[in-house]
């Protein structure tokens, strides 16, 4: 069991290399600084920054560049926030390709699965009935032993949410 779980963390590790990979210079960077504006780094550098800034230019005096109300820093958050909700934004929709690419790879395997149930069920079945073991008053077993139809499931699932609604 452990080799083949092995296989498997080995497989989606080359998945997610691969998908990696393909990323351009732009979303790596972006996913560079979305890192680092969700540490407690870039919050304390934040809090250095704009206490230095108020400190320095709430002062009267030679070289203040910026006196209160302080319109040239919010000059520079302004354009901070422009940027950083760019970059963020663009990390995003990286993380929801990854994530779109995950769930349909996981049902791939899933369908894959029922099909290989359904496939096994109906084999136990025949041999049930060589052996005379049968139980046909079972009606799960019928509605198991059918193949799913995707298309038919989601159906279901949206008159459900539209009961619901």
């Amino acid at each position: 069991m452990d080799d083949l779980t092995q296989a498997n963390v080995k497989a989606i590790q080359r998945l997610e290399h691969e998908a990696s990979r393909v990323r351009g210079p732009m979303d790596r960077f972006a996913d560079q600084v979305s890192r680092f504006c969700g540490s407690p780094a870039f919050f304390w550098v934040h809090v250095v920054w704009f206490a230095g800034w108020i400190a320095f230019n709430a002062r009267s005096g030679p070289g203040t560049f910026d006196p209160y109300p302080f319109t040239f820093l919010t000059l520079v958050v302004s354009l901070e926030a422009i940027f950083l909700s760019t970059f963020i934004l663009i990390s995003q929709n990286h993380a929801a390709r990854i994530s779109e690419r995950r769930n349909q790879l996981d049902l791939q395997i899933n369908l894959l699965t029922e099909q290989e149930n359904t496939k096994m069920l109906q084999m136990v079945d025949r041999i049930a009935h060589a052996v005379g073991a049968i139980d046909d008053q079972d009606p799960t077993l019928q509605v198991l032993e059918q193949a799913m139809r995707p298309e038919k499931l989601a159906e279901q699932i949206d008159r459900a949410a539209e009961r619901k609604a």
